[in-house]
C-alpha cells in the first residue's frame, strides 16, 4: 500500500462516518481552543503588566543608589552607606550587557518668570546619554553639551508655576486640569519667557515678619532659559527640570561659599543616583546583581515585572490544567472512534491481509485516520481561539487591570496568542490524535485474517 493509498482510504473512511468524526474533531476542537484561550489569559496578563509597567519608564533601566541592605543572616539586617561618585560609575559602565550610565544629582531652586514662581526640582544630568535613556522632546530641542544655562522642562513643570499674590481657591496656584480634563496652555511660556533661578526661596515673596536665607543681602541670580520641553510620561521626567550636570555642580558650589560654608560639601556625598541602562532586559536581573555585590543598594521595574509575572504563571497553570482535562477528555473520544470503526471493519482488514498489505501499512492507516481527526480539530480549535480572544479584548476589557488604569485602549490585553501558542496547539493536538489512535492501530495489527473474514 503506498502512502496515497493510505491518505485515500483514510479521507474516504473519514466521509463515510461524517457524524462520527464530526463529533470527535468537535470534542478535539473544544479541548484545543480551551487550553489556547486559557494560556493565552496569561499571556495577556503578562503583556499588560508590561506595557504598564513600561508607562513608568523602561524595564532596561537600574536605578542605583548609595544604600545597600545588608543581611545579618538572621533574618535581619542593617543599611550600610557606599558613596556613589565617577569611580562607581566607571565600574558600571565596564559591566557587560551595559549600554549607557547617567550619573545624576538634584537640588531644589526657586524659578521666578514675571509675577510668576516655582520650586523646582533640578537634576543635574550628563548631556551626552540623553537619547540612550529615551528623552524625548515635544517641544523644541534636547541639551546640548555646551549648554550651561539652558534647562530642558519635564511635561508637567510647566504648570507648576503659581502666583504668590493671588487669592484663588487654589492658593495661588493656577488650576491647569480644566472641567473636562484637558489643560489650557500654562501662563509661562519656558520656551520664550526670562526666567531667572535662585537659591533663596524668599525671593519675590512677602514673608512676614522677614528674614530669608540672603539675610540681607542680594540674592545670587541666575539667568536661564527654557530649551525643551520633553514629551509627556508617567516616570520621574514628567516632574523634573534638567540641566548640565557640571552648570549645576558649579553654581551649588557657589552657593555654599555665599553662605560661609567651610566643610564638607554637599557634592563630597556623590551623585544622588546613578542610572545603568542595559541593551537587553534579559540580561537586567544579571547586571543588578553584579552592581548589587558592589555594595550598592538597586531597583528596576523588572523587580515588579517578576513578582506580576509569578502570579500570571501561577494563573496559567490553573487555567492551562483546566484546558487540559478538556482535551484529555477529547483522547478518550478519539480513541472510542478508533475503536469501534476496528469493530466496524473487521472484515476489511482480514481482506487487506489476505490481500498481502503489510501490518505497518494497516497501523499507519489507522494513525493517520487519527492524526487526521486531531489535525483538523486543533486547526479548528486555533481558530474558534483567536475569535474568542478578538471578543476578550474588545469586551472584557480591564478584566485583569489591562490597560484602563492608564487610560490607554491600546494597552487593553486580556487575552494574546501569539503564533508559537497557536503553532503548538496544533502540533499538540496532532499528537493527541497519534496517540490515541496507537493502540486502535496495534489492535488492528492483532487481529487474525481468517477469524476477521469470517465476522459479519
Amino acid at each position: 500500500m503506498t502512502k496515497r493509498d493510505t491518505i485515500r482510504i483514510a479521507f474516504r473512511n473519514f466521509m463515510r462516518r461524517k457524524t462520527r468524526s464530526i463529533l470527535t474533531i468537535l470534542g478535539v476542537l473544544i479541548g484545543t481552543s480551551a487550553i489556547v484561550v486559557m494560556l493565552s489569559l496569561g499571556l495577556g496578563m503578562n503583556e499588560s503588566f508590561k506595557r504598564q509597567l513600561s508607562k513608568m519608564g523602561s524595564l532596561n533601566v537600574i536605578e542605583v543608589n548609595r544604600w545597600y541592605w545588608e543581611e545579618d543572616g538572621m533574618g535581619g539586617g542593617y543599611s550600610r552607606e557606599n558613596v556613589l561618585d565617577d569611580n562607581a560609575v566607571a565600574k558600571f559602565e565596564a559591566i557587560e550587557g551595559v549600554e549607557a550610565v547617567m550619573p545624576i544629582f538634584q537640588t531644589t531652586l526657586k524659578l521666578v518668570s514675571g509675577k510668576y514662581m516655582m520650586y523646582a526640582n533640578i537634576t543635574g544630568i550628563d548631556p551626552k546619554i540623553q537619547e540612550a535613556f529615551e528623552f524625548k522632546v515635544a517641544e523644541g530641542r534636547l541639551l546640548n553639551e555646551d549648554d550651561t544655562t539652558s534647562l530642558l522642562f519635564g511635561s508637567d513643570t510647566p504648570y507648576q508655576f503659581y502666583n504668590p499674590r493671588s487669592r484663588g481657591r487654589f492658593g495661588g496656584y493656577v488650576d491647569y486640569g480644566g472641567i473636562d480634563g484637558e489643560r489650557p496652555a500654562p501662563e509661562v511660556d519656558v520656551l520664550n519667557d526670562k526666567m531667572v533661578m535662585t537659591f533663596d526661596f524668599t525671593y519675590g515673596e512677602r514673608i512676614p515678619g522677614g528674614g530669608g536665607q540672603t539675610s540681607g543681602r542680594q540674592p545670587k541670580l541666575y539667568k536661564v532659559k527654557g530649551v525643551g520641553i520633553l514629551e509627556p510620561s508617567q516616570d520621574e521626567k514628567a516632574y523634573s527640570i534638567f540641566v548640565n550636570k557640571e552648570y549645576l555642580r558649579k553654581i551649588i558650589k557657589e552657593n555654599e561659599r555665599s553662605q560661609g560654608g567651610r566643610g564638607s560639601s554637599t557634592l563630597d556625598q556623590g551623585y544622588w543616583q546613578v542610572k545603568v541602562k542595559v541593551r537587553d532586559m534579559k540580561d537586567v536581573e544579571r547586571v543588578q546583581e553584579e552592581i548589587k555585590s558592589m555594595g550598592y543598594g538597586t531597583y528596576s521595574l523588572l523587580d515588579i515585572l517578576k513578582s506580576m509575572q509569578e502570579t500570571a504563571a501561577t494563573m496559567q497553570t490553573v487555567l492551562g490544567g483546566i484546558g487540559a482535562i478538556s482535551l484529555f477528555v477529547a483522547a478518550i473520544g478519539i480513541t472510542n472512534t478508533m475503536v469501534m470503526s476496528i469493530y466496524e471493519r473487521t472484515r476489511e482488514i482480514g481482506v487487506m491481509k489476505v490481500l498481502g498489505c503489510m501490518l505497518g501499512d494497516i497501523r499507519n492507516l489507522f494513525l493517520f485516520e487519527a492524526a487526521l481527526i486531531g489535525f483538523i480539530g486543533g486547526l479548528l480549535g486555533v481558530g474558534f481561539s483567536y475569535g474568542a480572544s478578538a471578543l476578550l479584548n474588545r469586551y472584557a476589557g480591564g478584566l485583569f487591570g489591562g490597560g484602563y488604569y492608564y487610560g490607554d485602549p491600546s494597552d487593553n490585553i486580556v487575552s494574546l496568542i501569539p503564533p508559537w501558542l497557536a503553532l503548538a496547539a496544533l502540533v499538540f493536538a496532532t499528537l493527541v490524535g497519534i496517540i490515541s489512535g496507537f493502540m486502535p492501530a496495534r489492535r488492528a495489527m492483532k487481529l487474525s485474517a481468517l477469524e476477521a473474514i469470517r465476522t459479519e
